[in-house]
């Protein structure tokens, strides 16, 4: 039998297994962990390689953040100090009024800034410290005695010192903004209550001084005291985390956010003192909203809340800021009362438990309402039209907004009483006269300038005060009228012309160059034939005024305008002489300004002074008066112009105003389109405009119209009486009223005016026809 051969399977043709023992399972293992370790290392390295990387870069993004300017804070705009010194024409409840604007608080016995208490003759106050733009000064307690109208003495309460002066700190008018809608007022950690910084610290961040920037066991406490309360009271993170989350990060939850508001909060607490980190939350925290512009830091929501610095905040009113770091929105003190009241009654608790105030304290302090101003008084534009001109003259002087939001205090003249008598007089005038006159659609403006040194105080700029468009005050250009008659009178006065000088008042026609007649008249239609200088001033006639004009030269009237501070070109036209020129209440209270000031022109402006940032002068006012006018004439112009408010067109003053000597000029145009009136006392120059922006009659004239506005203000403002000072070239004269003739005391019938010294070689004697007539007398009785 054949055997066949087999074929070896696939099974038997395979390599025989490795045999694995313990010791091979070992090794392999080994290996393996080996690799992973390796791997891990690598990994671990780079990811630490990372971190620390990614830890420079945050270092060096947190330093260029804070080593620099953190934030770019907006321009603060400052009205005038009230500056007091003995003799000052003011009476108490001048003063008073300021303190109230400026948030003073009545006490018996004041104590602490921003507190006064007054008597019937004094006031005593604790002036709030200040950086005025010439220097730093602290808190003072001062005692101001009172005569008839007049401070009679200022003296330091402390030491009883006698001091030459005293000014209280500008009322904060406007806050230029930035442009990234965030609003904030810098405070440094010394300038923040004790009781606030401690209360903050027991809400937010217990172991703020313990913790390196992240602290574990705050989170652990927060949860623990949050369970018990029944609510949310404490939050887990510290106030170097939130500070880095709102400077730097986004409000995103996320787990990588939160991580890196951890890291940069460590790195915070490494490169940063303490006190530094809590300055800057201190001005960084959210704490509220005002219309686009959010309110950071407790400097400026103690002004948001309650108008008053962060100093002077009651204990109440700490507990209330404290407790809306929790949320703004949500513990809002004028949309949510209740739900805002019972979270500062919350913070109030805390603090008498951790012994920051007593329980009696605590007690009264949890009883109180919430307190706060009415919503957006912080955010009212004070005088915008004011402020209007203000941002025009920073740009010109100062710069463009680059620099006005860099931080810079904007100190101005802007006197917050006037401005306040200013609004209320053009509101009421207005009115008052519609009613009267049964009148419809008027609007006017009102320019007030400190007559001393050449500074705007108040502009109003349309019957709706607050209302930041057109500026009627400053753009809307309108004819003069009567107004320009000065500018005619004293260029004559600087002459041959005396008061007393006659001037010719008949029916006149005149020819211009393409052979138009124009034919003047007075405005009551009537002609005097000959009419006294002073007369024809005062009573503002027309004829005699153009003859005038022409007599001396339009084209000397012409310069005397431009040198008066008209700086547009003016044609020499005789109607020049009535007033056909335009301008705005702005340029007509600049001719004036030059004219009470006895011939001196400077520029009236509204900025004082700019300080950057860190307090240094950038800008001062320097502008020097420059003589224009003869000082004897504008003198005798001056004088003549008080009778304008005595006997001449504004006469209706004697008896709205009794007693208060003032000068003023009134103004109409044709067809009764615009009244105007410009008039003065000892301190204030005021232009007033009533008319309609349509341009129709607005059937008024300068005594109908703006001199009722005028009288307004000066009653609010309690107006002083105008001391015309007599310069060294004018003395007394006597006149004959029916020749205009200067006589000397011979003459019984002269009338006296002021005459300029080198005109006393023209006066003649009566004492020579005297003799004549006795002696005629004589001879028809002795034959």
């Amino acid at each position: 039998m054949t055997t066949s051969k087999k074929t070896p399977s696939r099974t038997s043709r395979a390599k025989p297994r490795r045999k694995t023992t313990k010791k091979t399972r070992r090794f392999s293992t080994k290996k393996t962990g080996l690799w992973l370790l390796s791997t891990s290392l690598k990994l671990g390295l780079v990811l630490v390689a990372g971190v620390l990387l990614y830890g420079i870069y945050l270092d060096s993004k947190i330093r260029s953040k804070m080593d620099g300017p953190i934030w770019q804070l907006p321009a603060q705009v400052f009205a005038r100090p009230l500056t007091l010194y003995p003799g000052m024409p003011i009476e108490k409840s001048e003063v008073i009024s300021e303190l109230k604007m400026l948030n003073y608080r009545y006490d018996p016995a004041p104590r602490r800034a921003g507190e006064f208490a007054q008597s019937k003759t004094r006031i005593e106050v604790v002036r709030r410290g200040f950086a005025f733009h010439d220097g730093v000064e602290p808190e003072k307690r001062i005692l101001i005695d009172f005569g008839d109208k007049v401070v009679n003495s200022i003296t330091l309460v402390d030491t009883g010192q006698k001091l030459g002066y005293a000014r209280l700190e500008p009322l904060l008018i406007d806050r230029i903004g930035t442009t990234n809608a965030e609003d904030r007022m810098m405070v440094t950690l010394n300038q923040m209550p004790q009781l606030l910084i401690d209360t903050l610290l027991l809400v937010e961040d217990r172991d703020f001084y313990q913790h390196n920037g992240v602290s574990p066991t705050a989170i652990l406490r927060a949860i623990i005291t949050n369970l018990q309360a029944g609510q949310t009271v404490q939050g887990g993170s510290t106030l170097t985390q939130q500070l880095a989350k709102n400077i730097f990060l986004t409000r995103q939850r996320t787990l990588l956010r939160k991580a890196q508001e951890a890291y940069m909060a460590m790195i915070l607490d490494f490169r940063y003192s303490k006190e530094q980190i809590l300055e800057a939350y201190l001005n960084e925290v959210y704490l509220g909203q005002n219309g686009a512009d959010g309110i950071y830091g407790f400097g400026l929501a103690s002004h948001f809340y309650f108008g008053r610095p962060v100093a002077e905040l009651s204990v109440s009113q700490i507990a209330h800021l404290v407790a809306l770091v929790k949320g703004p929105s949500y513990y809002d003190p004028w949309r949510s009362v209740e739900r805002s009241i019972a979270r500062r009654n919350l913070v109030l608790k805390m603090m008498m438990e951790h012994e920051l105030i007593e329980r009696h304290t605590y007690d009264v302090a949890s009883t109180l309402d919430i307190g706060v101003i009415t919503r957006g008084a912080m955010g009212k534009q004070t005088a915008p039209a004011f402020l209007s001109l203000v941002r025009r003259e920073l740009e010109e002087k100062v710069g463009g907004a680059d620099v006005i939001q860099a931080g810079v205090r904007v100190f101005t003249s802007l006197d917050p009483v006037a401005q306040q008598s200013a609004e209320a007089a053009l509101a009421e005038g207005l009115a008052n006269i519609e009613k009267e006159r049964k009148l419809r659609g008027l609007e006017g403006a009102i320019v007030v300038s400190d007559k001393r040194k050449a500074e705007l105080i108040a502009v109003v700029g349309g019957r709706d005060v607050k209302y930041a468009g057109f500026n009627r005050a400053l753009d809307a250009v309108r004819p003069i009228g009567s107004l320009v008659k000065p500018a005619v009178y004293v260029t004559a006065l600087e002459g041959d012309y005396q008061l007393a000088s006659l001037l010719q008042d008949k029916p006149i026609k005149l020819k211009n160059k393409s052979g138009k007649t124009w034919t003047p008249k007075n405005y009551d239609k009537k002609y005097r034939g000959s009419v006294a200088l002073h007369t024809s001033l005062s009573d503002s006639l027309n004829i005699p005024t153009v003859n005038l004009g022409i007599d001396i030269g339009l084209d000397k009237v012409v310069k005397t305008l431009n040198d008066m501070g008209v700086e547009k070109p003016i044609k020499p036209y005789p109607s020049l002489v009535l007033g056909s020129v335009s301008m705005s209440p702005m340029g007509v209270n600049q001719i004036y300004q030059t004219l009470v000031s006895q011939g001196l022109y400077q520029p009236l402006a509204t900025v004082r002074a700019v300080t950057d940032a860190q307090g240094r002068l950038i800008y001062e006012k320097a502008e020097r008066a420059t003589r224009v006018l003869d000082k004897a004439a504008s003198y005798l112009t001056l004088y003549n112009l008080e009778e304008v408010t005595k006997t001449g067109t504004a006469k209706s003053l004697s008896w709205r105003l009794p007693g208060v000597a003032l000068g003023g000029k009134t103004g109409t145009t044709d067809e009764l389109r615009d009244s105007w009136f410009v008039g003065w006392d000892q301190r204030d120059l005021v232009s007033v405009w009533v008319g309609r922006d349509d341009n129709q009659p607005a059937g008024l004239t300068g005594s109908g119209g703006a001199v009722p506005v005028f009288a307004e203000y000066m009653k609010r403002r309690q107006a002083k009486s105008n001391q015309l000072s007599m310069p060294e070239e004018v003395v007394m004269g006597r006149f004959v009223p029916s020749t205009g003739a200067l006589v000397d005391k011979s003459c019984s019938d002269a009338i006296v005016l002021p005459v300029k010294k080198t005109q006393l070689g023209s006066q003649k004697s009566c004492a020579k026809k005297i003799i004549n007539k006795n002696e005629s007398w004589l001879s028809r009785i002795f034959g």
